[in-house]
């Protein structure tokens, strides 16, 4: 496949999205491009993962569809979680610096912080708090660290206020 860029994007592409943690590949998948303004990609890919997922607040599974939305400019990700049928879950939303589209690749670096708001948005969870200052961070990278807390922050801001469909709109 030759270079995707918002000029000859096609929706119907193939990516390949590299989510990196660490310095480490987390997980690499193939995903349909949904579409790209250039600022905003969007992709749509089955769940990636071996087996079930099971969170406790929600479970990720095979049959299980994400829409996923990355940003150039912003430090976060919004994943829009449906069953194979249809029926939303809710968003799963990975604080992470801008996402790098590079040919047919799309690269996001996970910064451990996430947010999850249910499909009816009564409930919104801070994640991984906890290993984000475990990550060291805060302290190797202060400037991406505070930009990480910011993206946390707008996004439950928006999740309890607005919701999240605004944004994806």
């Amino acid at each position: 496949m030759s270079a995707v860029s918002p000029e000859n994007a096609l929706s119907g592409d193939t990516l390949s999205v590299h989510l990196v943690k660490a310095g480490s590949t987390k997980i690499r998948y193939p995903a349909d491009l949904v579409g790209d303004d250039g600022t905003r990609v969007t992709v749509r890919a089955p769940w990636a993962a071996p087996g079930v997922r099971d969170f406790g607040f929600v479970r990720f599974e095979p049959g299980d569809v994400f829409t996923e939305h990355y940003w150039r400019d912003r430090w976060y990700a919004v994943k829009e979680v449906r069953t194979g049928t249809g029926l939303l879950k809710g968003w799963y939303c990975d604080i992470t610096r801008p996402a790098v589209l590079r040919d047919a690749e799309l690269l996001v670096e996970d910064l451990d912080l996430d947010l999850w708001v249910s499909a009816d948005g009564s409930s919104v969870l801070r994640l991984d708090e906890d290993e984000f200052e475990e990550s060291g961070l805060p302290d190797r990278d202060p400037e991406a660290a505070g930009q990480a807390l910011r993206a946390l922050d707008e996004l439950e801001h928006l999740a309890r206020t607005e919701g999240l469909t605004g944004l994806l709109g």
